[in-house]
């Protein structure tokens, strides 16, 4: 491993890190055995990920780091076929199948999957270090499972900045974790609008009790009803969402509580440190700085945009957002996006249902608002028919009990 970079990397060594309520440091994290290179480490639980990320940093080991839970048993005889060792949550190890040379420093990371079984992803500890500049003191949240591009945006952030320390939120402390964000003085949070959706439906006053200062969205369009939320609860908070992937790294950043971006930021300039963003056909393109190895040039994001004055929105996927009712298309995401500026509504999922004669129809999961009361389905219809197509109002509405999240924070819409 080449100094500039360890001596970079441990800058924020000796920031605080809370996991499992014990409050310890970067250099004090227990030490893991010296890991062999390639090596895939499996976790479950954010300490021991904590400690394979920094084990990477100090020695360059060649590293993929993530849940046990992600990782089915054909993973991992394919990460042991492409030459890494698996390393199991009990410290148990299964030898590489391939014998080859170690990239040193390499860190891969798995895609989501949101389009088919996940890929592998490389990176250095430089591209996945995406905020450079000085930043004012944070005790971040870090409630995204190890190993994503989200955990990596947040580890890395404290890892090499001074006075950043982090808050390590468990898969069963995700019920109760504003709770604890407020006991340990978390002032920056970062999570999909899922996961912001669940904490206020769930009890807002606690989440108001957290003294933030700053929220960030992302891994999902993030709509206008989540970001005025967020402001009535914080307003003197500086609201951020961010387009980010394995793939091209962080995009887009916006910072003024709108949903989506100006328009005017497609095919700007080129600008060697500045990702480049085009569409093509409805598709949004991006050409990044930031992107994961092996990806020159032009990138195809699958996902799909809808323009709105002079602003452009990330809408959902071009394979599920777009629905044809009997030969109008309407998209899904901006059916959403109606449904939860409802008041009655805190969380809707929108996808397309078979039906006679028009082929395809709109239908919705809807989770109500239980402080505002009770409303009904055609409450709903009621309120998408005077700002939606005929065409584009849901035509079968099911209400659920509880937002559904995976363990991305992540829910299908």
């Amino acid at each position: 491993m080449n100094a500039r970079r360890k001596t970079t990397a441990l800058i924020g060594d000796d920031n605080t890190v809370v996991v499992a309520g014990k409050r310890l440091t970067w250099r004090t994290l227990h030490k893991l055995p010296q890991l062999p290179s390639p090596a895939a480490v499996l976790v479950d639980n954010g300490a021991d990920a904590l400690a394979a990320l920094r084990h990477h940093a100090v020695h360059g080991t060649e590293l993929l780091v993530a849940t046990d839970s992600r990782v089915d048993q054909h993973m991992r005889e394919e990460l042991g076929e492409s030459g890494f060792a698996v390393v199991l949550p009990d410290g148990a190890v299964t030898p590489a199948k391939l014998k080859r040379v170690e990239e040193s420093g390499r860190a891969w990371l798995l895609t989501s999957g949101s389009t088919g079984r996940p890929k592998r992803i490389g990176h250095t500890l430089e591209t996945l270090t995406t905020v450079t500049a000085d930043q004012p003191p944070r005790t971040w949240l870090l409630p995204y499972s190890p190993g994503t591009y989200a955990w990596w945006q947040v580890v890395t952030l404290s890892l090499t900045q001074p006075d950043q320390g982090l808050v390590v939120i468990e898969p069963d402390e995700l019920d109760d974790w504003p709770a604890i964000a407020a006991e340990h003085g978390v002032t920056a949070a970062s999570g999909t609008p899922t996961f912001w959706r669940q904490a206020i439906y769930r009890n807002a006053d606690a989440l108001g009790a957290v003294p933030l200062e700053q929220i960030t969205l992302g891994g999902e369009p993030v709509d206008q009803a989540i970001l005025d939320q967020l402001r009535e609860i914080f307003p003197k908070a500086r609201i951020s969402w961010i387009y980010a992937s394995s793939e091209v790294g962080a995009s887009i950043v916006v910072h003024d509580g709108k949903a989506g971006f100006p328009k005017d930021w497609l095919d700007r300039q080129p600008d060697p440190d500045r990702p480049m963003l085009t569409v093509e056909g409805d598709e949004l393109v991006i050409r990044s700085p930031h992107h994961g190895a092996g990806l020159v040039g032009a990138v195809h994001t699958g996902d799909r945009i809808e323009y709105d004055g002079d602003r452009v929105l990330i809408t959902g996927r071009l394979d599920t957002d777009e629905i044809n009712v009997g030969g109008s298309k309407v998209s899904a995401g901006l059916v959403r996006n109606v449904l939860m500026g409802h008041p009655g509504v805190a969380w809707a999922r929108v996808f397309a249902r078979k039906a006679p004669l028009v082929g395809r129809m709109v239908a919705a999961e809807v989770v109500p608002n239980r402080a505002l009361g009770p409303i009904t389905d055609a409450d709903l219809v009621q309120w998408c028919s005077t700002r939606l197509p005929d065409y584009g109002v849901p035509r079968r509405i099911k209400f659920l009990d509880e937002i559904p999240q995976k363990e991305t924070l992540k829910s299908d819409v």
